[in-house]
């Protein structure tokens, strides 16, 4: 049968467990050919066996998105094997301890700015070109509320978000003329992830809505597709 996304690649990060790694099952469900990109070699093993028992394509590229060559080795791989990619879904974050702006540890918000932000700008950068040679290319970046919305103890993990909101929205402003690339960003909300109990290690799991919802909405939007800037939040 037919599917939604047969014949279109995409590109996940931080699909080695949580939203990433539901995403990347969804997208190969729907047709895609999904490339995963972590650090965990096993879990990325795992979420391939999973796509493939399902009758879906899927190739594993571990990456770590913080060495400084990593992101455009990756692109070089990518680019020798297809010459277009369709969806970029970033995915991948890094939580620093929550805790007062004056007690921030420096390397812990050395890496949130690594992954959170560099990490981005060299994703995007990297993957450009590859983008702009697909029908639709299509970006979409997982943010935070607290990006927006600064929080008390959150403010590590609020500013790389917030530069990370504002680096995706400059660079779908500046495509927007000139290719056909557009862009979303998408708050998945309170999400039952591993980030999310290291936030909140009280809090009980079943009262959160699963990685899956998330998933299944990313994988709509670009089966529905958006022809202009998109931000959303995923509701419970």
């Amino acid at each position: 049968m037919t599917q939604p996304l047969d014949n279109r690649l995409a590109l996940v990060t931080g699909a080695s467990q949580g939203i990433g790694a539901a995403t990347a099952k969804a997208l190969a469900a729907a047709g895609a050919h999904v490339v995963l990109t972590g650090r965990d070699v096993r879990a990325l093993e795992a979420v391939e066996d999973a796509i493939h028992d399902a009758g879906g394509a899927s190739t594993i590229a571990p990456v770590d998105l913080s060495e400084s060559d990593g992101i455009a080795r990756l692109a070089a791989a990518i680019g020798g094997r297809w010459d277009k990619l369709d969806y970029l879904v970033i995915s991948a974050a890094y939580l620093p301890m929550l805790t007062p702006v004056t007690q921030i540890d420096g390397k812990q918000l050395s890496q949130a700015l690594t992954v959170n932000f560099l990490a981005t700008q060299a994703l995007l950068a990297n993957f450009d070109p590859l983008l702009k040679r697909a029908d639709a290319g299509r970006v979409i970046g997982l943010t935070s509320s607290v990006g927006g919305r600064p929080r008390a103890y959150w403010s590590a993990y609020g500013a790389t978000k917030a530069a990370f909101d504002n680096l995706l929205e400059s660079y779908a402003q500046e495509v927007e003329k000139i290719s056909k690339v557009r862009v979303a960003l998408v708050d998945p909300g309170a999400t039952r992830t591993a980030m999310r109990a290291k936030a909140y290690p009280g809090e009980d799991p079943a009262t959160v809505k699963p990685p899956e919802d998330v998933a299944d909405r990313l994988v709509e939007l670009l089966v529905n597709d958006f022809d202009g800037f998109h931000r959303e939040r995923v509701e419970t």
